[in-house]
C-alpha cells in the first residue's frame, strides 16, 4: 500500500498563489467593490420592473417580483458581509500586541 502526497496539504499550496502583489490577482478591496457594483445594478433592474408595472408598460407582475426578490436578497447578502468585516475588525482591535 502506498500512501502519496504525505505532509503536502493542498491548500496551502492553492492560498500561496493569491498572495496580494501578485500579477493576475484580485484583492479584497476589488472584490468588494465589483461585489457592490453588482448589487446597484440588481437594484436599478428591480426599479426598473417596477416603473415599467407602476406605468402600465407591462403586466407581467412575476418579473417585477422576482426582480424585487433578487435585489432583497442581493441586500441582505451584503449587509451580512458588512456586519462579517466589522465583526472581524473588532475583534482584531480587540487583539492584544
Amino acid at each position: 500500500m502506498r500512501i502519496e502526497h504525505v505532509g503536502r496539504n493542498p491548500y496551502v499550496e492553492a492560498g500561496r498563489s493569491e498572495v496580494s502583489g501578485e500579477k493576475g490577482t484580485i484583492s479584497f478591496a476589488e472584490t468588494l467593490k465589483d461585489a457592490i457594483q453588482k448589487l446597484r445594478e440588481v437594484e436599478r433592474v428591480a426599479d426598473e420592473e417596477v416603473e415599467r408595472l407602476a406605468k402600465m408598460e407591462t403586466t407581467d407582475i412575476h418579473t417585477a417580483m422576482i426582480a424585487l426578490e433578487r435585489a432583497d436578497l442581493t441586500f441582505q447578502l451584503m449587509l451580512q458581509i458588512r456586519n462579517k468585516i466589522i465583526s472581524a475588525y473588532e475583534e482584531i482591535m480587540r487583539m492584544q500586541v
